[in-house]
């Protein structure tokens, strides 16, 4: 008997019948078989070989970037109005500083990244004007350190021996710029800088805020130490922890924390109290670490010059200011503060010199000089004043650790 063939109704529903139990059977298959299946192709193991090779790459890839950046940095401080001027550009640095932070996810810290980006601009900038930077010395000093964080190390780093050769290394020209300590947030005042700008007429046309840790250095061990050596502010500011830990050294106050190093590594049970740097730079063992009492110790040190800093939008001013000497002076001139809507962040006063009696202010106010609230403020100071000089409006920083 002949087989009847399948048509009509049963001829459209079949393929959609065999498609559904095909499915159906691919998906029972799959439970077990595909995750398996998909992994056609084994990871390759790591070698050092391997690793090498591809750093190989990475480094002509970062040398071809770096060398990029540094070019576009020339041509841009090539194109501005005043290229002499372009290359000192601190509000400009710390905005790339905060940008490259909030997008760094590691595994380098911010601070290296810094390192690396600002080498490249200061190397940039060294082709349009090589700046000269005098710096409260010696080598390897708080303030040298300040010095690299600001300019980078292809500026002409130049120590000198004292604050107001600092100041006299900028006023002769034979300095582009100065940098000195002017606060610390545990010892306050930086006296001989202060003094300084009574003398001359320089400006302050930036600033840097370094996270100072001092550490105590050495090439004997701890229990031989009879002598610590470093300068009188980072003595004071780890004076607790000495007192707890090394009692029985006698404390000797010398210029520098760079010359206690040199101290430390010449003479047999002496140690110093400077920075980690310092270490490097003489060979010497860290006995301890981050010895300062006030772990938020920041000092600020000025860039000083002769140049006038444009307006950031976030800027500070600094002033001197002689009011005559009756009571009643200083609160009538603090009022111009209050009534202008200005932040005042600083003062300080310290007596005239000579016989005539009364005090210098040394004040800090957030803004910039050439704002009309600021101009406003300045009016009304200046009608009150015997004297006041400007020092200048400059961006401020951020501290770096």
């Amino acid at each position: 008997m002949a087989k009847k063939s399948v048509t009509g109704k049963q001829a459209k529903t079949a393929p959609a019948a065999t498609k559904t139990t095909k499915k159906v059977a691919r998906k029972a298959t799959s439970s077990s078989t595909d995750r398996p299946a998909r992994r056609t192709k084994v990871a390759k193991k790591a070698t050092p070989a391997g690793i090498e090779a591809e750093m190989r790459k990475t480094d002509r890839e970062i040398l071809k970037l770096i060398n990029r950046r540094a070019e576009l940095t020339t041509r841009w401080v090539e194109l501005q109005p005043t290229p002499g001027e372009a290359v000192f550009a601190p509000r400009a640095d710390d905005e790339l500083w905060q940008e490259l932070e909030s997008q760094n996810s590691g595994p380098l810290p911010a601070g290296t990244v810094r390192a690396v980006f600002r080498e490249i601009l200061s190397a940039a900038r060294r082709k349009v004007r090589v700046q000269r930077v005098a710096y409260l010395g010696p080598p390897f000093s708080f303030t040298h350190l300040a010095a690299i964080e600001r300019f980078g190390h292809s500026a002409d780093l130049a120590p000198v021996s004292t604050i107001a050769a600092v100041f006299e290394e900028v006023n002769r020209g034979h300095a582009n710029y100065g940098i000195v300590p002017i606060e610390n947030s545990t010892d306050g005042r930086v006296i001989d800088t202060l003094d300084m700008f009574t003398r001359l007429p320089l400006r302050i046309c930036g600033e840097v805020q370094i996270q100072v840790h001092h550490n105590l250095l050495a090439r004997s061990p701890r229990s031989d130490i009879t002598e610590i050596y470093s300068k009188p502010q980072a003595l004071s500011q780890c004076r607790e922890w000495l007192a707890r830990n090394m009692p029985q050294a006698r404390l000797i106050e010398v210029t520098s924390t760079s010359t206690a190093a040199q101290l430390a590594r010449d003479k047999p049970g002496a140690a110093a109290v400077a920075s980690r740097q310092a270490a490097v730079e003489y060979d010497l063992q860290i006995i301890a670490d981050d010895i300062e009492d006030n772990s938020n110790n920041i000092t600020r040190f000025a860039v000083i010059g002769e140049e006038e800093a444009k307006s950031s939008g976030q800027d500070r001013t600094a002033v001197l200011l002689q009011i005559p000497h009756k009571p009643g002076s200083l609160s009538d001139a603090l009022q111009t503060f209050k009534k202008n809507k200005i932040n005042l962040t600083w003062i300080e006063s310290f007596p005239l010199r000579g016989e005539e009696g009364g005090y210098l202010f040394f004040l800090d106010f957030e803004g910039h000089e050439k704002e009309a609230r600021i101009k406003r403020t300045l009016a009304e100071l200046e009608a009150q004043a015997v004297r006041l000089n400007i020092l200048g409006s400059y961006p401020r920083s951020e501290p770096l650790g």
